[in-house]
């Protein structure tokens, strides 16, 4: 690792205000788990007696058939992009929720029809593949359920890391819809064949309620929003300007811009109405701070959609859904910041480098000098707040050293005592996050914003 470093003495602005830790993160998941309690005391009142292992084998399917049907709907509220929760937690932490929500529901999925086909089978003494088919085909809404069930385990599968790597955002991001389709299928079984909800209508009441409300967020967060900003704020390309190999500034204008809330360290998921491209919203930062009637976003060529940015028209109508993240300022609790960029990584910590106030210091790695997107703009910020900037190269190789807590502290001395913003592809984070920790640097100081999906 090659380094190129420019520093100034002095610091704009004073230390900020120590802020205590944000308890939304607790609150949210207790108000998930008080949910929990009341679905098992659905089942607890409901309930009798368990007797026997038939009686224990139903049992323990109804448990498990409540817990996802209520999986399922916190499932889908966490990902409906509500901007209390979302600006609250911050669109990672959500996207890590919702990925451990969804192994956790195709797990309670599985063992729900395991079980209450073999409780069942117990129950009328027959084998376990008669008893299936018998429910299948002869038991209200069950042969939608059951095409339900298919469809969850299949956006299950397709989910996984393995499988998630060999797809694009935008063939994973559709066959997500399944997810809805697949709770619309099995949603009825619920009623017409849960004990626990059979002639119990406030019990029904309160399903249609949960169920109700998730779906009404949806909606209007994931539909009704985008369609409203798109028509009256009016975004449209201005400019695209070549930044760096394969990296492109996408320059937009619109109408009462200032009303969308953008902060720096936020992105939008854009829609760009040309051909081949309005199909899809995929996620984009801010790479210049907002201003009155002006956005810009950089991007580097990943893929088919984020390389025919660069061929866009000035006059292209876009669509954005936003602002989401909560990489922001409002994080901070430290008077130092450390920004630790990795490629293209560099766009939102570019806004973050130019607002934050006090002693700021930005290190950007790339494998190549010429890759150092915006580098003239980064060094004009610098200059202009009196900040220190770290530029590191893996090429030439000979000067190439892993990243590291020793390569860390020897840029940034005092480092232990420095607020991290973190962003960059996923092998440089982790490496990162392993050389932060082992210089002593909090992991609850280390905030990052992933390129996963």
């Amino acid at each position: 690792m090659s380094t190129l470093s420019h520093r100034h003495r002095s610091a704009r602005g004073g230390p900020p205000p120590r802020r205590l830790p944000a308890p939304a993160p607790l609150l949210v998941q207790a108000v998930v788990g008080a949910g929990a309690l009341g679905v098992l005391a659905l089942w607890w009142t409901g309930t009798a007696s368990v007797v026997g292992p038939a009686g224990w084998l139903t049992g323990a399917g109804r448990i498990t058939g409540l817990l996802a049907g209520y999986a399922c709907a916190v499932l889908v509220a966490l990902m409906a992009r509500v901007p209390l929760l979302d600006h609250a937690l911050g669109t990672d932490r959500l996207a890590r929720w919702h990925a451990g929500a969804g192994r956790y529901t195709v797990s309670l999925v599985l063992t729900h029809v395991l079980l209450i086909v073999w409780g069942y089978a117990v129950t009328s003494r027959s084998g376990v593949l008669h008893e299936a088919t018998t429910l299948v085909f002869d038991y209200p809404d069950m042969l939608k359920a059951t095409a339900g069930c298919v469809l969850l385990l299949g956006t299950g599968l397709v989910s996984a890391r393995a499988a998630r790597r060999r797809m694009s955002y935008e063939t994973w991001h559709y066959l997500h819809f399944a997810t809805y389709l697949a709770l619309f299928l099995a949603f009825g079984h619920q009623l017409a064949n849960g004990a626990d909800f059979v002639g119990r209508r406030p019990a029904q009441l309160g399903w249609y309620a949960l169920y109700g409300t998730v779906a009404a967020l949806l909606v209007w967060y994931r539909f009704a929003v985008p369609v409203r900003r798109a028509l009256r704020h009016r975004l449209r390309v201005v400019e695209v300007r070549r930044e760096a190999p394969g990296v492109v500034s996408v320059h937009l204008t619109g109408e009462r811009l200032a009303e969308l809330g953008a902060r720096p360290g936020q992105f939008f998921r854009w829609r760009f109405l040309a051909p081949g491209l309005w199909w899809t919203a995929n996620p984009y930062s801010l790479s210049a701070p907002p201003l009155p009637g002006r956005l810009r976003i950089t991007v580097k060529a990943a893929g088919g959609h984020s390389a025919a940015l660069a061929r866009l028209r000035p006059g292209t109508r876009v669509w954005a859904e936003g602002p989401y993240g909560a990489f922001t300022e409002a994080r901070r609790r430290a008077p130092k910041v450390l920004l630790l960029a990795g490629g293209v990584g560099i766009t939102p910590l570019r806004t973050l480098f130019e607002t934050l106030p006090g002693e700021v210091t930005l290190v950007y790695r790339a494998r190549r000098p010429e890759d150092l997107a915006l580098r003239a703009e980064l060094d004009a910020i610098a200059a202009a707040r009196g900040a220190a900037v770290h530029y590191c190269v893996d090429e030439p190789a000979a000067h190439a050293v892993p990243l590291t807590a020793r390569a860390l502290r020897q840029l940034v001395p005092d480092l232990a005592a420095h607020e991290v913003y973190l962003c960059g592809p996923p092998g440089m984070t982790d490496a990162a996050r392993r050389a932060l920790r082992g210089a002593g640097v909090p992991h609850h100081h280390i905030h990052h914003e992933s390129f996963a999906f």
